[in-house]
């Protein structure tokens, strides 16, 4: 039976869970679609926007990412996703029936509270799906759903928003008038319901390399006992990731506002060339970080490749980054906002996989809703929000996004490259103690 789950049973779950993890990140991205049309219903900022985008979603999301992962280690995982499940999408849909900022932000709560789940209890599922050995190319498969996500976020919404915008006024029972934007929230939700039904068909695997072969769960104590002495390889993978996922939702959330305010794009064209850019390009690059960390780790310390990896890939982004929020051609712009959604997401499966296998079972969960709160607290948190601030306050123009886009990679991506690189010495200094 070991050796089924690690085949078909185990396969099974990772499209399930990478499904999953998909159309959490439709649900949360779809919004970055609909920005300009909800600024003019609803009468906002770009500053409101970006706390739609970013605070509204990520503060019941960390907040609830330590506790979810507690009780990853500890409950029934499949169970603690489907609920989570659950909780996203009747709170995507009631995105769909706000009329104001209020409304439309405690809906977002919303479903930041329930894709709190995903990541604690997935990361723990896979790694006892799959042996440490075969672990890789899984985890950069279930990576790969961020990407998938919001690209087909960006596709799909186009196609859902001229389809809606084909219909003039939407009229529904009960409900009443319902603008596009609206229409879409409530389309996009509808694919959570079909992952409740199809979870439950998994079978809960058995917990592996445990630290103890008792059932009871470590106390804070023990895991800051296991942390502190290993904490240079913790920090190494905690503290590096937050910037550069600050770069990533700073694209996904601002990328569509600079095709259509600065170089003309229609809504639908601009949701189907960025969707397009991020499905290939960001999928590409979170399955070429572990081949290009296993071609390293042949010729130098395999503990040091995945970091140096991350050190190479974000170095190169800072000039592609600032190029396409500086380009003045369209041409030009798609074709390095390209190279920086391969990039961004170069290193993110390399994070992931040495963080899980640094981790014994007991703290799986919480480990993995400590890289969430990091990530999360500083990415998801500050990225759209920083684009925004700099367009509102700085450049004090809604046509410099792209300006704004370049200043904030320009700022942020050297500190993460610092970061990376104290984490490296940190491994180094572990090694020889």
């Amino acid at each position: 039976m070991s050796e089924q789950l690690h085949t078909r049973a185990a396969w099974w779950a990772l499209i399930l869970l990478t499904a999953t993890y998909t159309f959490s990140f439709i649900d949360r991205q779809i919004i970055n679609l609909l920005v300009d049309p909800i600024r003019t219903d609803l009468s906002l900022s770009d500053s409101q926007v970006s706390f739609l985008q970013g605070l509204a979603f990520v503060l019941p999301y960390v907040i609830l990412s330590i506790p979810l992962g507690r009780i990853v280690d500890r409950a029934n995982r499949i169970r603690v996703l489907v609920i989570g499940i659950l909780v996203w999408t009747i709170s995507c849909v009631t995105c769909g029936l706000a009329k104001n900022f209020w409304q439309l932000g405690v809906a977002r709560m919303g479903v930041g509270a329930g894709e709190a789940s995903v990541t604690p209890a997935s990361w723990s599922l896979l790694a006892d799906y799959f042996p440490e050995d075969k672990r890789a190319l899984p985890v950069s498969i279930f990576l790969m759903g961020p990407y998938l996500g919001a690209g087909l976020s960006l596709i799909l919404g186009a196609e859902v928003v001229g389809w809606a915008s084909g219909l003039g006024s939407i009229e529904l029972p009960v409900i009443g008038a319902l603008a596009p934007w609206q229409l879409t929230f409530m389309l996009v939700s509808l694919p959570g319901l079909l992952m409740v039904f199809l979870l439950p068909l998994l079978r809960e695997p058995p917990r592996t390399q445990r630290l103890t072969e008792t059932t009871e769960p470590l106390s804070w104590g023990d895991v800051a006992r296991y942390i502190w002495p290993r904490r240079g390889v913790f920090g190494a993978y905690l503290l590096g990731a937050p910037f550069i996922v600050l770069v990533l939702y700073a694209l996904q959330a601002w990328v569509p506002s600079l095709l259509i305010r600065v170089h003309g794009l229609e809504i639908v064209d601009a949701g189907r060339y960025y969707g397009t850019i991020a499905l290939v390009a960001g999928s590409a690059g979170v399955l070429s970080g572990p081949v290009a960390a296993r071609w390293l780790a042949t010729r130098m310390d395999p503990a040091r490749a995945p970091l140096i990896a991350s050190i190479g890939s974000t170095s190169l982004l800072v000039p592609v980054l600032v190029g396409a929020g500086l380009a003045e051609s369209l041409t030009l712009v798609l074709a390095l906002i390209a190279g920086a959604s391969y990039l961004v997401t170069f290193p993110l499966a390399l994070f992931a996989t040495g963080l899980q296998s640094a981790s014994p079972n007991e703290m799986r969960g919480l480990m993995a809703g400590c890289y969430v709160l990091s990530t999360n607290l500083i990415g998801l948190a500050l990225g759209p929000t920083s684009v925004a601030l700099a367009s509102d306050y700085i450049f004090e123009s809604t046509q410099a996004v792209g300006s704004s886009l370049a200043l904030v990679g320009a700022t942020v991506l050297p500190m993460a490259i610092l970061l990376l690189w104290r984490g490296l010495s940190a491994m180094s200094s572990d090694a020889q103690s």
